[in-house]
């Protein structure tokens, strides 16, 4: 199925983010979140490629098997990073041949070690070129993309990192999904913005639920997303009581989807870390109040 086909503010759909797993432990354990997740009904789920590329070979692999174990449309993540445009080409035509239908277009971080991005030997540079490589050829292909709301970090301003989500849309973008953010201002702002440059695809909110306050420091220091000052302090008393600070997080992205869903939104996005039990009961929580 076509996520923009799903991508709908009058019935939102719910989707999930997971990454392959390392060992096959890791896989019993993720079919095992993927079997619960589903009794919520998921529009889809998206599966990353890895740092630097590292997964691409699994990353095909689930996507299929996702979809054919499970019946929930997967999407697969394909980055730039490590290939070659002919490389690049290659791996469209095996996601085709499994019969994905759905890829998110992505630059990719740098590999481990490297501070900052550079294109492989024939490689591409940024996102926007592989969305061109994919429109170039008869692919069957539904392409999202990543979008910022409090801006890249790489980017000197918000403003021109609109333009660069402007000219991948203009070059073949479906819809976007937004790095995770904590205040819903960032996002409100961010769509005033992006309609007023004409950019007027799907723009769905990511959302990571905080479950661990030093994992989320990492997160928020490499994507650049900002904690609002009273739930940085409630985090900070919080610190040592983990089951409180999970808590806190599940609340806090509660409110967060419930304001979004009230304003419209065509769908949320969870970047789970291949775990369910907070998505869960963020996304029961919300189910509930949609059958009320």
């Amino acid at each position: 199925m076509k996520i923009r086909n799903l991508l709908n503010p009058s019935r939102p759909c719910f989707s999930f983010e997971f990454f392959p797993p390392k060992t096959p432990a890791g896989t019993q354990a993720l079919f095992a979140t993927l079997e619960e997740l589903s009794l919520l009904e998921p529009g889809f789920v998206s599966v990353t490629y890895g740092a630097g590329g590292s997964t691409r070979q699994d990353t095909v692999a689930l996507v299929s098997r996702i979809r054919g174990d499970t019946g929930i449309e997967a999407m697969a993540h394909l980055t730039c990073v490590g290939h070659s445009r002919e490389a690049l080409r290659a791996e469209l035509d095996r996601l085709a041949e499994a019969g994905v239908e759905n890829v998110l277009a992505l630059r990719g971080d740098p590999p481990p070690g490297a501070t900052s991005f550079e294109a492989p030997r024939g490689g591409l540079r940024h996102a926007i070129e592989l969305v061109e490589l994919i429109r170039e050829h008869p692919f069957p292909f539904v392409i999202g993309g990543a979008a910022y709301p409090e801006g890249h970090v790489e980017t000197p301003s918000r403003e021109e990192d609109l333009q660069h989500l402007k000219a991948k849309v203009d070059a073949g973008l479906d819809f976007v999904i937004t790095q995770l953010f904590f205040d819903n201002a960032f996002y409100f702002d961010f769509v005033e913005r992006c309609r007023r440059a004409g950019i007027n695809v799907p723009i769905v909110p990511g959302i990571m639920p905080i479950t661990n306050a030093q994992q989320i420091e990492r997160f928020t220091r490499m994507c650049g997303a900002t904690v609002p000052m009273r739930l940085q302090l409630q985090l900070e008393r919080l610190a040592n009581d983990p089951e409180a600070v999970m808590q806190l997080g599940v609340a806090h992205a509660t409110v967060q989807c419930m304001e979004l869903l009230q304003r419209g939104v065509p769908g949320l996005h969870f970047y789970t870390l291949n775990k369910s039990p907070a998505t869960r009961m963020i996304v029961s929580a919300l189910r509930s109040r949609q059958q009320v």
